[in-house]
């Protein structure tokens, strides 16, 4: 390893990147084609929610199973196993608004199948990435979810246009295929760790299991075997634990809301055509995207440097970066223009990613060893959020459209902006209480 110019590490982060950004190309992909095929059809806003939001309870089924799957069988096999799962109901499933059953199995599958990934990312991170680099590595794979939002949104409303919505599954299953061949080829286990510091803090375990059969010494001279179990009541019941479940709630509230519902928004609240917004509709994900590594590398030299600590350096992004937002979402329907909208959207955005170097790394410093395990657990809250966010924001909207007669008035839109708003401030303050940068799970 040490004679590579190219460390394995590098590549593995590289890979892992590549299968965020192709997962939200497939999310994206979804709530276009499927808004296209539903207004065709003439489905209300209040049964496009529920379909939109069917995709999240699959994805809420599987998050701690999947920590504990990638803690005990190991990430890398877990995250190819959901990512062939999701790219063959992608492939097999057609979409047909009219046939809601079927859309709605399918729907749940992708969910459960995708809800292996992140913590499965966790814990193949958690073993290959030395502590100094933690911040910029999980930024940079983090990021590739907007990066593949922002090529989503860019290059598959033309390709809903010129083939119809069925090519968007097409085209998203030969993403997930292709990404699956390149990991089974190049991805491996990490060669254990011998240095003490590096394994004390987790970094270079080549398995992470939830019972292992760990030799001790006794007073005889001899051996005699310890089990290590997962901590699971120390894990629920611990206060920097669930500061970094309300922030992930209120991170995926914001997030999900604006990913399933800007294109309606764009459509129906502002007039605008998505095919003829050009390269401008992409902008909030591509800042979401830049924000996401300024947040990494600006938190590494904060802690490197030391400049901060790591629980300082951890809770000032956060706030800077949910407040910021806070202030843009609320903002967001008093613009009426193009130009005003992408532009509130991509502070709202860009500052949510920056905050992910606070709250979203911080899995890696209290846990190191049960960091899948935690990503399960804070990342189901999460998806909670995109149940209950984009369902109410379809029944919001078909409230409004009753009140003021159709969804192109700002008021229709300001309830939808003003509740994340609020989740961001209230959240960023839990996290200045709760939240710690040291280890508390051994």
């Amino acid at each position: 390893m040490k004679s590579m110019k190219f460390p394995k590490r590098y590549l593995i982060v590289l890979l892992t990147f590549v299968s965020t950004c192709v997962c939200y190309i497939e999310r994206v992909g979804f709530s276009i084609a499927y808004t296209v095929a539903a207004d065709a059809a003439g489905i209300n806003q209040s049964s496009k929610g529920t379909i939109l939001s069917t995709f999240y309870y699959g994805y809420a089924c599987s998050q701690v199973p999947g920590g504990w799957a990638a803690q005990k069988i190991g990430g890398r096999q877990v995250l190819l196993l959901s990512f062939v799962l999701w790219s063959s109901t992608c492939f097999l499933v057609p979409l047909d608004p009219n046939r809601v059953t079927i859309l709605v199995v399918a729907r749940l599958l992708v969910g459960v199948a995708q809800g292996f990934i992140f913590p499965s990312i966790h814990t193949v991170l958690a073993q290959w990435v030395p502590p100094h680099e933690r911040s910029r590595s999980v930024s940079l794979t983090t990021s590739g979810m907007y990066l593949g939002a922002a090529m989503g949104m860019l290059v598959l409303p033309s390709l809903v246009k010129f083939r119809g919505p069925q090519s968007v599954f097409i085209a998203e299953a030969a993403l997930g295929v292709i990404w699956s061949f390149f990991w089974f080829k190049y991805a491996t286990d990490p060669p254990r760790s011998e240095h003490q510091k590096a394994t004390a803090t987790g970094f270079g375990e080549s398995l992470l299991p939830t019972k292992a059969s760990q030799k001790i010494k006794v007073e005889n001279g001899g051996t005699t075997a310890r089990t290590s179990e997962i901590p699971w009541k120390r894990i629920l019941a611990s206060r920097p634990v669930w500061a970094i479940v309300v922030n992930n709630f209120t991170f995926h509230y914001a997030l999900y809301v604006l990913m399933n519902w800007l294109p309606t928004y764009f459509e129906l609240g502002l007039q605008l055509s998505l095919q003829e917004m050009g390269s401008s509709k992409m902008l909030p994900y591509f800042n979401m995207f830049i924000f996401s590594n300024i947040g990494g590398v600006l938190a590494d030299h904060l802690i490197t440097k030391r400049i901060m600590s790591v629980t300082k350096t951890r809770k000032f992004l956060n706030t800077v970066g949910f407040i910021v937002s806070s202030l843009a979402l609320m903002a967001l329907p008093i613009f009426r223009t193009s130009a005003g909208a992408i532009f509130c959207s991509s502070v709202a955005l860009g500052f949510l990613a920056l905050g992910r170097a606070g709250f979203a790394v911080n899995h890696m410093d209290i846990a190191p060893k049960y960091a899948g395990i935690v990503m399960g657990v804070s990342n189901t809250a999460g998806t909670l959020a995109g149940i209950i966010g984009v369902d109410m924001t379809g029944k919001l909207l078909e409230a409004a459209k009753a009140e003021y007669s159709d969804l192109s008035s700002p008021e229709s839109w300001r309830t939808v902006f003003v509740i994340p708003g609020l989740l961001c401030v209230f959240s960023s303050f839990i996290f200045l209480l709760f939240s710690t940068g040291e280890r508390i799970f051994d």
